[in-house]
């Protein structure tokens, strides 16, 4: 199976932690290709707009937020299906997103969900 880790996009990429996914629907600010070092931007499965909006990184949103983060997820098998694709063809991964919240994130919600549903250890 699979090794996922998480990190912010900001830190530098540090050898060894594998292939590095931005999981993240926009592009982090002031963050140049290079510097971010990601090899695969999956768009689809960041939480839509409207509930990234609603969860303004509030840690008291967080349960609903995982909530209905997982509601979308399990709307889009297909964005999911990419990312195990993905996830099948490297023995070590890198989450990566934007938020300041190291706690309370996408990535954090996205690990969750894939263990939840047997896809990571």
């Amino acid at each position: 199976m699979t090794r996922i880790s998480i990190q912010r996009v900001y830190a530098a990429a540090a050898p060894g932690e594998g292939v590095r996914i931005l999981v993240d629907r926009l592009w982090p600010r002031g963050l140049s290709k290079d510097k971010a070092a990601v090899q695969h931007w999956l768009r689809e499965v960041a939480p839509s707009d409207a509930l990234r909006h609603w969860f303004a990184h509030d840690p008291a949103r967080w349960d609903e937020f995982r909530r209905r983060y997982f509601a979308e997820l399990d709307a889009q098998p297909e964005a999911v299906r990419e990312l195990r694709g993905v996830l099948d063809r490297h023995p070590h991964v890198t989450l990566v997103y934007a938020a300041k919240d190291e706690a309370h994130n996408n990535a954090v919600a996205l690990l969750s969900y894939l263990r939840r549903h047997g896809i990571a250890a």
